[in-house]
């Protein structure tokens, strides 16, 4: 880390980091270009090039970096994916190997940019060690959370495309295993994003009548459907509409049930609640885990915070960016441990309401 440091202290002008990047790219694709043959074909150099990327990342300024990421993915198409010297994708297995490739280029590179200004700002408050503590955590995680699915989706198109006897089960099972792994893909995706919408102050709140019932067991059905969990969604009768930002409110429930996913037994309950009170929505997500520990409570809404002991996987972002689409309602999340193990979460949104008969009148 001192020696990244030292470097970033050089000051380069950004011509001056761009042609680094560049050079860095070309004399590494021309090498692998010489030896694809021995390094396991085009799918390895997509690799190489990524970890290129990683590295010049953690040295230069975003420009140059999601530049030398776009650069890399023309470099890769054109040289190494058959047929070569073309700019053309015969196969949809390929193109979408490119399109996942540039999309974890350039979410690494501006995840890794930022970090670094997160580590500056924390050394001026003399916060250094728990900055380089973070960095580490969360480069680990993000590797695991993106490089996992994308294996699977690799993996399992490569299965597509090498056994041509597949039987209807063998085909159900791996496209239910390739649609998992995108979701999973897609969910850490749209939490950087929205992570950053948080930060940058640019979220605003679309405001439409939503039936919160149907908002609730669509996301269940979609997302948790094959998950081991039994997810029982209790609704009051006679819930009205209410007028709130669909995407934002269905973001902070995922993240909490999938976090209620991730951390409980296998084959346990999971219980959503919904109801009106007053001028507010307030849904309760309820667990049969372990619950957290009582000096903790406080600090699982923080970005980037994994509870000790959780293992790999999970970049602390899921429980923050629920926090702030509830917040952004000017609702609030509450968090309470039950009594006989497990935890509550209770979301308190405030807004308006109106019955579907008065609706045709609004």
């Amino acid at each position: 880390m001192n020696v990244l440091s030292d470097i970033k202290l050089n000051k380069l002008s950004l011509p001056g980091q761009l042609v680094i990047s560049l050079t860095s790219v070309a004399a590494v694709s021309c090498l692998c270009f010489i030896i694809s043959d021995f390094i396991g074909g085009y799918k390895t150099v997509a690799f190489i090039l990524l970890m290129v990327v990683s590295i010049l990342a953690m040295v230069f300024d975003i420009l140059p970096v999601l530049i030398t990421s776009f650069l890399t993915a023309l470099i890769w198409n054109y040289f190494f994916i058959p047929p070569i010297l073309t700019f053309n994708i015969r196969n949809t297995e390929d193109l979408l190997f490119l399109f996942m490739y540039l999309i974890i280029a350039s979410v690494n590179a501006a995840l890794t940019y930022k970090i670094r200004k997160a580590e500056k700002k924390a050394s001026i408050r003399e916060e250094k060690q728990h900055t380089i503590k973070l960095y580490n955590t969360l480069l680990n995680s993000l590797s695991h959370e993106l490089r996992t699915p994308l294996a699977t989706i690799v993996g399992g198109l490569d299965t597509l495309k090498e056994q041509k006897n597949l039987t209807e089960k063998q085909k159900s099972e791996l496209f239910a295993t390739l649609d998992a792994a995108s979701m999973r893909l897609n969910r850490q995706v749209e939490n950087l994003l929205n992570m950053n919408r948080l930060e940058s102050g640019l979220l605003r709140l679309k405001l439409d009548w939503c039936d919160m019932n149907e908002l609730v067991f669509g996301m269940v059905k979609k997302y948790f459907s094959t998950q081991g969990r039994e997810i029982v969604i209790n609704t009051s009768e006679g819930l009205p509409f209410f007028r709130l930002d669909q995407g934002l409110v269905e973001t902070a429930l995922l993240n909490i049930i999938h976090n209620a996913v991730q951390y409980t037994p296998e084959h346990s309950k999971i219980i959503v609640s919904l109801e009106q009170s007053g001028n507010r929505c307030i849904i309760r997500i309820e667990d049969h885990g372990k619950g957290f520990p009582e000096h903790e409570v406080n600090s699982v809404f923080e970005k980037f915070y994994r509870l000790p002991g959780a293992g790999t996987g999970g970049t602390g972002l899921g429980l923050s960016i629920a926090k702030g689409c509830i917040e952004a309602h000017n609702g609030s999340i509450v968090l309470e441990n039950k009594k006989n193990g497990g935890a509550v979460f209770t979301l308190i949104i405030p807004a308006q309401t109106s019955f579907i008969n008065h609706m045709k009148n609004e």
